[in-house]
């Protein structure tokens, strides 16, 4: 099969795939992906996809991380910078050391310098495996953007761990200070890459847009999604971490847009691209990690002989031995800066043993981890074979499916236990922010119009007249934000709260009847279109309009529905 049909396959595995995660929610799409992959390429004349790690990482990675780098909350991310590189850093070296001892102990016929090659393989977890397994599952925000951070930056020193490691099985020889020094180039130089690229980028566009306005919207998105390319392809030729290159410009991209409010275009195309690339990307890395599935344990299996379950034992207990290894660094060597975190009030959630078992059962490992296995050379110094590579890759597979699986199983159950958090601190800060728009608004209708014609008595009443419609609805919507005054006695607290209560029921009915007038316009202008009443471009316009208002709409009903205790059935989710 040709390299365009196997990506257009992919492609569209992953599409129904996504489809059939809808109707198997008790399934982790991940998995879905990972058990179909398997399936097509079991039979002997199945898919066969040649797993080229150094493509993989090119073409898959890049985006997903600069996308991760773009959406994760810069604010939480700084707030919790002290654990984040003390998972990113220190529990990767203290992995490598103890897990490679570990393994060397479990399994005397790898030499040591390989059990500390594949004890860095699986040390970083993959971010794209953390997102997909964690999301939707209640995960508390700040421990979920602590555990994304770590997934961004432990890419770097868990590659740089494989190198050395590499290193010592070829050559023999290990040093602390070459090992340091090498971090730090690659760490240092891939962030001083993606900042560079970043802001360059950011510039460029500030230069053209304030000169053409939106008109180059489509242009801009196009050339930020070239970007997390450029800024690994860049890196990994001058010797430095494409990886973190991509983390870097995604982080530097996200703050240029802070000072672009008014792009409304690029900002809408912007979202709609990330989107669509992150659920295909993702999907697709998935799939190929299930397609290396039957190979990768055939030949496993097939060099045990009889003894089937030792490989599998072996797995399990390299995979339980990582989770154990985790617990304890979360517990003692990350717990001390979590509670000055809570209580600078950066962490609503109280550090607890639940919440320290939840973050261990969080380190789910991914697709890198297979491409940094797959990645160790085939043959040493002398012309000989590389010691136990086989079983490294397949220990390392083994690793990410162990992973993969108690996280699914483990973490809803751990979660499901944690103490409830009142309001989320993500709702409180919406409410609130959305009080202050609608609040700022009203203060702003109530002003004299600066512009006013002289002399013209009916431009003032009509001005009031409108500015007086607006004042009104956003007064509704101060009604369904804000809490119920406490009045002074029980009573008349009770009767002002069923007050607010009937007034936030008529605002949502109100804007469900809204949806429905939205509904009844798109429907007359595609009947106005079929009857050749109007054509192409004037449906298209009109209908985009509707589009994004019912877009509007349809995130404050979902406001509305939670303020009154309803089920909410978001969009996309």
């Amino acid at each position: 099969m040709h390299t365009v049909e196997i990506v257009l396959l992919v492609l569209l595995l992953g599409a129904v795939t996504g489809i059939a995660a809808r109707y198997l929610r008790a399934i982790p799409l991940p998995l879905i992906q990972i058990g179909l992959g398997a399936l097509l390429s079991w039979p002997q004349d199945g898919l066969h996809i040649a797993f080229d790690p150094e493509l993989f990482l090119a073409l898959f990675i890049p985006p997903l991380l600069f996308a991760d780098g773009w959406r994760i909350p810069k604010r939480d991310f700084f707030a919790l910078q002290a654990p984040i590189l003390r998972l990113a850093l220190g529990l990767v070296l203290f992995t490598v050391l103890g897990l490679g001892t570990l393994i060397h102990w479990i399994i005397p016929g790898i030499p040591l310098g390989v059990a500390f090659a594949l004890a860095a393989v699986v040390s970083p977890t993959d971010a794209v495996a953390v997102s997909a397994i964690t999301r939707n599952l209640g995960m508390p925000a700040r421990t979920m953007h602590m555990l994304q951070g770590e997934s961004l930056l432990n890419d770097a020193s868990g590659l740089v761990a494989l190198k050395f490691a590499v290193a010592v099985t070829l050559t023999g020889t290990f040093s602390w200070t070459a090992a340091a020094q090498e971090f730090l180039w690659l760490a240092l130089g891939g962030l001083g890459v993606g900042v560079l690229l970043g802001k360059g980028f950011a510039v460029a566009r500030e230069t053209v847009t304030r000169r053409v306005g939106d008109v180059a919207a489509t242009q801009m998105v196009l050339l930020m999604v070239l970007l997390p390319f450029a800024a690994y392809l860049l890196s990994e030729y001058i010797g430095v971490s494409g990886i973190l290159a991509a983390v870097a410009a995604g982080f530097t991209t996200s703050y240029a847009d802070l000072r672009r409010s008014s792009f409304i275009t690029e900002r809408i195309q912007s979202e709609g691209v990330w989107t669509v690339m992150e659920t295909a990307f993702n999907g697709a890395a998935f799939l190929l990690l299930g397609l290396q599935l039957p190979s990768i344990l055939g030949r496993t299996l097939e060099a045990a002989g009889g003894q089937w379950w030792l490989p599998i034992g072996q797995a399990l207990a390299i995979s339980g031995g990582l989770l154990g290894l985790r617990w304890i660094w979360l517990s003692l060597g990350v717990r001390s800066s979590l509670w000055r975190v809570h209580e600078r009030g950066h962490m609503p959630e109280r550090p607890s043993p639940l919440l320290t078992l939840a973050a261990t059962l969080a380190g789910i490992r991914g697709a890198v981890t297979l491409a940094g296995a797959l990645s160790v050379p085939l043959l040493m110094s002398d012309g000989t074979l590389f010691p136990a590579r086989d079983q490294l890759i397949y220990l390392a597979t083994g690793t990410i499916l162990c992973t993969l699986v108690i996280g699914s199983i483990g973490l809803p159950l751990a979660l499901r236990r944690l103490p409830p958090a009142g309001e989320p601190l993500s709702a409180r800060e919406d409410r609130e922010a959305r009080l202050a728009a609608c609040r700022a608004v009203i203060e702003f209708l109530a002003r004299p119009p600066p512009d006013a014609p002289a002399g013209d008595p009916a431009w003032r009443v009509q001005h009031q007249e409108a500015a007086g419609l607006l004042t009104q609805d956003y007064r509704k919507r101060i009604d369904m934000l804000d809490a119920p005054k406490v009045a002074q006695t029980p009573e008349a607290q009770a009767e002002s709260a069923a007050v607010a209560y009937q007034r936030r029921q008529r605002y949502l009915l109100e804007m469900e009847l809204r949806l429905d007038s939205l509904r009844i316009e798109r429907e007359t202008l595609y009947a106005e279109r079929q009857a050749h009443r109007i054509n192409d471009d004037t449906l298209r316009a009109l209908v985009a309009e509707l589009d994004l208002s019912e877009v509007s709409l349809r995130k404050r009903l979902v406001v509305a529905r939670r303020a009154l205790g309803l089920p909410v059935d978001e969009p996309g989710h």
